[in-house]
């Protein structure tokens, strides 16, 4: 009888208090930051809010530019693109950020 697990790996195995111990830990922090539907809701409404809010930036602007400056191209147009863009960068960012946190929790939950 040993402590050695029987894929071949060196670390030894936990004893099964520090499993219920390491099992009863993440059920006390699922609880405390709940991931339901309502969470899933929200982070939809924040990632569309992060698009939004530059791009209505960055019409505002070039509307602002165009009374005050006029000129042959116009600003309004140049200027809500470049906020869609810099919004879906945003939006990028905070999904390939979330999906890393949630590949950690994964990888934590399936040692």
């Amino acid at each position: 009888m040993t402590d050695k697990p029987e894929d071949g790996s060196s670390r030894p195995r936990p004893s099964l208090s520090q499993e219920i111990g390491t099992k009863a830990a993440r059920k006390l922090k699922a609880r405390r930051h709940p991931q339901g539907v309502w969470f899933g809701l929200g982070m939809m409404g924040l990632i569309g809010w992060s698009v939004v809010v530059p791009t209505l930036l960055g019409a505002a602007l070039g509307l602002w530019l165009d009374r005050h400056h006029p000129g042959g191209h116009s600003w309004t147009l140049a200027l809500l693109i470049a906020g869609l863009a810099i919004g879906c960068l945003n939006a990028w960012h905070w999904v390939l950020k979330e999906d890393k946190e949630m590949q950690e929790h994964y990888e934590d939950d399936h040692e």
